[in-house]
């Protein structure tokens, strides 16, 4: 049976034990451990018996303002140094914290450090990490190539060591390692977050031909110029700008190449789920004609509904001439519906006049009696005006 005595005895040498493990840890020396509480500025890790370590919440707060882990989250934390009797931990090595020993230690596990790029030179940058030296090549600076590589002089930058070689004195470091892993941990995030057809919001980061790249939450995603309209655009620069603030659906997801497909176009409604009801056969409509091809042309109904006039349904005095003979882009014409096929969103069109072919009008040209009907003569003077043309 134990007593009290021993009891002290046994306590004591655990506290030893403990106090003694923690004496032991070198400043770099890596800890995976969890996140015990969140307050006052400092996120608190457990370490061995009750112990504590102590990580600046600066360190995990985004751009935004906000913390990007809580309580219970497993964190990789690098031992600094122990002030006051309390264990200070690090994410990343910056500033007066970087010595020569810390530096290697920073190397050999692969711990993140600050420097700050002071010039430009041969295939890349000196970068200044404390009181050394280093050298980023161009390829390992930022995600993308390099545009403009003046634009990194004097920033504070996150590099991961490649290379420590000759006691520190040549020493190569990444920003691009640091940001590809960061960028691998958002994607872990938005995976457990994202889905098709959700509606999410972006900032345009580049506008193309072919479509505009918009920032989600740090990760690029690509939203085609098929899918910016139901209309044809015809120039998407002058719908989006850099910066511009834009909301979209997902309409697809490709965790394996990491790509991320928007569309503006799936938050309109559907032109055709209504189409068969609006445009029966043989109607009439007013449309403008929007493209021409050497076999017709194509003329929009509405916006994301367009027909095509072929040819052969075109009116002309001559059978060579060429659609843009008879139409142009931009005109309004009449047409009438010669089919609808909703499946294949087609729409089979044919040119009529508005005058000539519409039976509502026919009946007031051909009077039943000999009464003088003035509305009659008007659409009379109107139908041989539109011949001379």
């Amino acid at each position: 049976m134990s007593t009290p005595d021993n009891n002290e005895e046994s306590f004591a040498a655990l506290f030893e034990d403990s106090f003694s493990d923690i004496q032991k840890m070198e400043p770099g020396q890596v800890i995976e451990t969890e996140i015990i509480s969140i307050s006052g500025g400092y996120i608190f890790l457990q370490l061995s018996g009750k112990s504590e370590g102590l990580l600046d919440i600066e360190e995990v707060t985004d751009k935004e303002g906000n913390v990007t882990v809580e309580e219970g989250d497993t964190i990789k934390a690098f031992f600094l140094s122990s002030k006051n009797g309390e264990m200070l931990f690090t994410t990343k090595i910056s500033g007066d914290k970087v010595g020569k020993a810390i530096l290697e230690n920073a190397f050999e596990s692969g711990i993140p450090v600050e420097g700050t790029v002071e010039k430009e030179i041969k295939g890349g940058f000196e970068v200044k990490i404390g009181d050394s030296r280093a050298f980023c090549p161009y390829s390992q600076m930022g995600q993308k190539r390099i545009e403009n590589p003046e634009s990194y002089i004097g920033q504070q930058l996150t590099f991961k060591i490649l290379e420590h070689n000759e006691n520190g004195r040549n020493i190569l470091v990444s920003n691009r390692a640091i940001l590809e892993e960061e960028k691998k941990k958002q994607i872990e995030v938005l995976k457990k977050k994202l889905h098709v057809d959700m509606v999410v919001k972006g900032t345009v980061k580049l506008v193309q031909d072919f479509g505009v790249f918009v920032d989600l939450e740090g990760v690029q995603a690509l939203l085609p110029i098929s899918e910016v309209s139901r209309s044809r655009v015809d120039d998407i620069h002058k719908l989006f700008t850099i910066g511009q603030e834009v909301e979209a659906a997902i309409i697809k997801l490709d965790w394996k190449n990491e790509r991320i497909t928007l569309s503006m176009k799936a938050l309109l409604a559907d032109p055709w789920d209504l189409a068969k009801k609006k445009y029966k056969k043989d109607s009439k409509h007013q449309g403008t004609v929007v493209r021409i091809t050497d076999f017709g042309a194509f003329v929009s109904l509405e916006p994301g509904l367009d027909g095509l006039i072929h040819i052969s349904d075109m009116k002309s005095d001559s059978r060579d001439s060429h659609p843009g003979d008879i139409l142009k882009m931009g005109q309004s014409v009449t047409v009438q519906i010669n089919d609808i096929d909703i499946e294949k969103q087609r729409i089979s069109l044919r040119q009529v006049s508005a005058f000539q072919e519409d039976e509502s009008v026919k009946k007031y040209l051909e009077p039943e009696s000999d009464t003088y009907n003035p509305f009659a003569d008007l659409l009379k003077d109107k139908v041989k005006k539109t011949r001379k043309k």
